[in-house]
């Protein structure tokens, strides 16, 4: 493992490894999306679970007053209907951009992945997408700009209309199974890289976590950029606890040259 203190240090040896890889795969967690203005869920003090208690997925099914808290909380202060994507985010998109292969393995539920420029088959949401919403019965997709209207008139959400269904923001909650189809793509994007890149993760959450450990285990190199120590800082070959922003998008424009 490398411990790198400096950013110049730090970045010229991303991008050595970068240029040497074929299959590059981003792992990314909340970190990510801080520069974005989006409050993460864990950190001490300040992440969102300390402040309000998750609802179980199991609770939003089976009460009405838990849906209706839950479509409170959504509407009341949704932090990612305005947040953009970052330098970091900028700096990944930048990187497929110019042609190399693999893809984006994601914790978040902000879409700002896509809203940087990539594309849908390019990142896989492990924990759902909180930009629109699904019926929990037949998936059928919602916006919104109009759930929301109906809640505030209503103070409910009615059922799906196709199918009487639940609807939901398109999230994975505490209690509800992870989603197989974004679980097998994230191990076949695992399997195939030869460089994973962890942007913004605790890496406490499995078993989304386990994918970097997967990746080293097969011999992919692992880089871990992260403000704070993880659980996996030991097995990695570089670790960088610096902006996500200001070494990614460094450490790509370097290899551009």
């Amino acid at each position: 493992m490398s411990d790198t203190s400096t950013i110049e240090t730090a970045v010229h040896a991303l991008a050595d490894l970068l240029m040497a890889s074929q299959n590059t795969v981003f792992f990314t967690g909340a970190g990510i999306s801080t520069e974005s203005g989006i409050p993460d869920f864990r950190s001490p003090g300040t992440g969102l679970w300390n402040k309000i208690r998750p609802i179980e997925f199991q609770d939003f099914v089976n009460s009405a007053e838990s849906r209706r808290e839950s479509w409170e909380r959504k509407f009341a202060n949704d932090v990612m209907a305005s947040a953009v994507p970052n330098a970091g985010h900028r700096a990944v998109q930048q990187w497929f951009a110019l042609g190399h292969a693999g893809g984006v393995i994601t914790q978040n539920v902000d879409n700002l992945h896509q809203d940087s420029g990539l594309e849908d088959h390019q990142v896989v949401e492990l924990h759902g997408n909180a930009t629109y919403a699904r019926c929990l019965s037949c998936s059928a997709r919602y916006g919104l700009d109009a759930i929301r209207a109906e809640f505030e008139q209503h103070g409910e959400v009615a059922p799906c209309p196709r199918c009487g269904g639940l609807i939901k923001t398109a999230t994975i909650s505490f209690g509800q199974s992870m989603p197989e189809d974004e679980m097998a793509k994230a191990q076949q994007l695992t399997e195939a890289c030869d460089l994973m890149i962890v942007l913004g993760s605790s890496l406490t959450v499995y078993p989304a976590a386990g994918f970097p450990q997967y990746a080293k285990q097969l011999g992919a190199s692992l880089v871990i950029i992260n403000r704070e120590p993880t659980d996996q800082d030991d097995i990695a070959d570089l670790v960088i606890h610096e902006s996500i922003g200001e070494v990614m998008s460094q450490a790509v424009a370097r290899t551009a040259h």
